[in-house]
């Protein structure tokens, strides 16, 4: 399960973002960084889970995590356009998400 290319980019994705977001100046740190660090790490925590669940949990913990991943995203782009982070940083997470996002909801189709 953990070598599940789902796994692995997410794994990659919070290496990059939580450094990230903890470089917000002061007045978001607490607010705005703080939720996309929680949502990510929850969002982290839903495939563990639906990698561990029995197959009747499995589908709505994975819908879970794509609420989760709709959410991070959400986040991210009101990040952008407060400019707490740069256009490419968030070209590259766009990336990554829209990979993630891809790779969940193949497994969804698989239920």
């Amino acid at each position: 399960m953990n070598e599940s290319p789902l796994f692995v980019r997410t794994y990659d994705f919070l290496l990059w973002l939580i450094p990230q977001a903890q470089k917000f100046p002061r007045a978001y740190r607490f607010t705005l960084s703080e939720r996309i660090q929680q949502l990510a790490l929850g969002f982290q925590d839903s495939l563990v889970a639906a990698g561990k669940s029995k197959a009747e949990l499995r589908r709505n913990t994975l819908h879970q995590a794509d609420i989760q991943l709709e959410q991070l995203r959400l986040w991210l782009r009101f990040s952008r356009d407060q400019n707490l982070i740069t256009l490419r940083q968030y070209e590259h997470a766009v990336r990554q998400l829209k990979e993630v996002g891809n790779l969940l909801g193949a497994w969804l189709k698989q239920m």
